[in-house]
């Protein structure tokens, strides 16, 4: 009896420890799908959190939604990267935004969820 219980408990471990690495194989999945430009965009925007690039008491003062040039400036870099990344040239961004950071920083928004949108409609069509 106690065999059978043993062997039945390694039987489920076993089974749990495949379910567990197909999850985070998914995972990695996903992960390994992005391009180094959307994970450079992705930790610009998490560096907005940084307690150096939050709001200034003067930038909440302004109480716009918009964010401040200071803080534009920051998404730029990586959002020109990652516009560039899909072939555009620097010439096409420079005349479609005339160098204004907002629209670039949308621009690259739009790029990216649509990159995500793109990685997840193929992890759903693999499973």
């Amino acid at each position: 009896m106690k065999k059978h219980f043993l062997l039945a408990v390694f039987a489920v471990l076993s089974l749990t420890a495949v379910s567990c690495n197909n999850e985070s194989a998914a995972v990695n999945t996903v992960e390994s799908m992005k391009t180094p430009e959307m994970d450079n965009f992705n930790k610009a925007f998490k560096s907005l959190g940084d307690p150096q690039n939050r709001p200034t008491e003067e930038e909440k003062k302004r109480n716009t939604s918009e964010l401040s040039d200071r803080r534009k400036a920051l998404l730029v870099p990586a959002s020109k990267a990652l516009i560039l990344s899909t072939g555009v040239t620097e010439a096409e961004l420079t005349r479609k935004t005339n160098g204004d950071m907002s629209a670039i920083i949308v621009w690259a928004t739009q790029i990216y969820s649509q990159k995500n949108a793109e990685i997840r409609n193929k992890i759903k069509s693999e499973n």
